[in-house]
């Protein structure tokens, strides 16, 4: 158990029978009443994010979880096969629990977040950025750079992301995984 003042981003806790992550927090102090914490909490099952108030002193159920690498190695149905980096235990991930699953290639090695009471994954979640290749894009034309226009690319994972006009078919580029957008150019 903790506090309700002791909650900080990234805090686990058990409420109401469902596992909630603080994505955001504020410590209030009115001028009249008492103190409390505004929270946002944010669903680990189905990503429903709520707001919620709690008052300084209120105990909250938390839950310890443990964040470990681990490989994808391929995928069978609905499910990505990954393996523990560390014992090469090999466990099924369901893909609407990995976040940037689009951009994900066999060997990445994602941060998986498990309750470390049950050994329950919550969530796997790929790195910020990654590096992608270019399957496919209309070709860019010379003199195009000085417009903020961008195109469609299929790239080597069967994603597509927006990049700008003068990346061709065959390059590498950069791209957040959060939202799927194009960050830059890899030079070769």
């Amino acid at each position: 158990m903790i506090n309700a003042q002791d909650i900080k981003n990234g805090t686990c806790i058990r409420m109401d029978g469902k596992l909630y992550f603080v994505i955001e927090f504020l410590h209030v102090k009115p001028g009249k009443g008492n103190t409390f914490m505004r929270t946002k909490l944010k669903d680990v099952v189905n990503g429903y994010v709520l707001e919620r108030r709690f008052n300084i002193g209120e105990k909250l159920e938390d839950v310890r979880v443990e964040h470990r690498p681990y490989q994808y190695l391929y995928q069978e149905s609905g499910d990505y096969i990954f393996m523990n980096q560390e014992t090469y235990e090999q466990i099924p991930i369901h893909k609407d629990l990995i976040t940037g699953v689009d951009f994900m290639k066999e060997g990445d090695v994602v941060d998986v977040v498990s309750d470390a009471s049950t050994e329950t994954v919550l969530y796997a979640e790929m790195p910020i950025k990654t590096q992608l290749k270019i399957t496919y894009t209309e070709p860019g034309l010379k003199g195009d750079t000085a417009t903020n226009t961008l195109k469609p690319a299929t790239v080597e994972t069967g994603a597509t992301v927006r990049v700008p006009l003068f990346i061709n078919e065959g390059e590498t580029i950069e791209v957040d995984t959060r939202e799927g957008t194009y960050v830059s150019r890899v030079k070769a």
